[in-house]
């Protein structure tokens, strides 16, 4: 969503609670856009989440050889 500095001035509170529920706001002046408001982000939740995403993707089990000979993890030889 794009305001200009004066309609965010008006209805500041308004557009606080828009911002609030999630929405990026873009702030234009001139036709320009200035600055933008935007929810403040937790980075560990951010982090969190985007591990969780990652569980349906990642290997799971054994890493085999190219060659099909067994590996030792515990000694890191085949």
């Amino acid at each position: 969503m794009q305001i200009n500095v004066t309609e965010l001035r008006q209805h500041l509170p308004d557009y606080l609670k828009k911002v609030q529920a999630g929405e990026e706001i873009q702030i234009t002046s001139r036709g320009q856009i200035i600055a933008r408001l935007m929810p403040e982000v937790n980075a560990a939740e951010a982090a969190r989440k985007w591990l969780e995403s990652l569980r349906d993707k990642a290997i799971v089990g054994d890493v085999e050889s190219p060659s099909g000979e067994e590996w030792n993890a515990e000694k890191g030889i085949l």
